[in-house]
C-alpha cells in the first residue's frame, strides 16, 4: 500500500454510478416491490452500504477509511433501467472513490440476484466515479 501517514486528514466525498438494465418484467416487479425474493431496493440499499465499509477487505491495496456517511439511492431513468447512486463521505487522508464504486456494483449485483429468476439477461453497465472532493487534487466532476 502507499504509504499516507504524511498526509493531512481533510473532508472527503466521492459519488460513483451504475446502470442496471434489467427488462420490462424485472423492472416491473421492482418498481412494485414484488419480486420473490422481497425487497429488492432495501436489500440492495444495505448491501452496497455494508460493501463500502468493507472496501479494504475486497480491494487488496485499498486503505481501510473511517467513513462518516454512505447513501444508495436508485433511479428509474425508463421502465427498464435502473441508475444506482453511490456517496460516500468522511475525513480522511485518502479519498472514497474506491467506496462509491464498490457500494454502487454491489447494489448492483445484489438487484441482479434478487431478479435474474425473472430475467436472465440483467446487465450491469457505466460504473464510474461522477465525483471527488477533498484532499490534494480538490474537487473533479466527470
Amino acid at each position: 500500500m502507499v504509504d499516507v501517514a504524511s498526509k493531512p486528514e481533510t473532508a472527503r466525498r466521492a459519488v460513483a454510478s451504475c446502470r442496471v438494465e434489467l427488462g420490462a418484467e424485472a423492472g416491473a416487479q421492482m418498481r412494485a416491490g414484488r419480486a420473490s425474493k422481497g425487497d429488492v431496493e432495501a436489500a440492495a440499499r444495505i448491501a452496497g452500504i455494508q460493501a463500502a465499509k468493507r472496501t479494504a477487505e475486497l480491494i487488496p491495496l485499498c486503505h481501510p477509511l473511517r467513513t462518516s456517511s454512505v447513501a444508495v439511492e436508485f433511479t428509474f431513468e425508463d421502465e427498464e433501467t435502473l441508475r444506482i447512486d453511490a456517496t460516500v463521505t468522511g475525513v480522511d487522508r485518502t479519498g472514497f472513490e474506491m467506496e462509491a464504486m464498490v457500494a454502487a456494483s454491489t447494489a448492483a449485483l445484489t438487484v441482479y440476484d434478487m431478479l435474474k429468476a425473472v430475467e436472465k439477461r440483467i446487465a450491469i453497465t457505466n460504473l464510474s466515479l461522477l465525483e471527488k472532493s477533498g484532499g490534494k487534487s480538490g474537487e473533479w466532476t466527470r
